[in-house]
């Protein structure tokens, strides 16, 4: 594989935990995919916008991080153009827009794969910040994801 991205989403239980799944990433660019499932449903029978927003922000830093050094979000929000349901498969796409200094800009399109092609879910925007070394040993900046 040999990218950053990987080994950091490889100890990432959080997201791992929730079925999303590292489908590629390469320098400054990543995907990955999520099935919406039950315990993801609102009280309205959508999904909760905090799951699309997770699956955004883990593929921000799958993207942010697969140039090695250890980087973390500095800020990102979201914007939420239509609604998933329970079975939707949702597939995110990240690409950086640039990086200066220690600091990079990704955007994130979240869009559920279905038969009509590519309908957007949401848009994401990250800002990112390198704090240091390669690797996640020795982070102790546990205050930012």
């Amino acid at each position: 594989m040999g990218n950053a991205a990987y080994d950091m989403f490889a100890v990432d239980e959080a997201s791992r935990a929730l079925g999303i799944e590292l489908v590629d990433a390469g320098e400054g660019r990543a995907v990955c995919a999520m099935t919406v499932t039950a315990t993801m449903v609102n009280g309205h029978d959508i999904v909760h916008g905090g799951y699309v927003f997770l699956l955004a922000d883990t593929t921000f830093a799958c993207a942010c991080n697969s140039h090695g050094p250890v980087t973390v979000a500095s800020g990102a929000e979201i914007s939420f153009v239509t609604s998933a349901r329970l079975g939707d498969r949702l597939v995110a796409t990240a690409e950086e827009r640039t990086r200066y200094g220690r600091n990079g800009i990704y955007d994130v399109t979240v869009h559920r794969a279905d038969a009509a092609g590519r309908t957007v879910i949401a848009e994401f925007r990250g800002r990112s910040r390198v704090i240091g070394g390669t690797g996640n040993a020795g982070n102790t900046d546990k205050g930012v994801t």
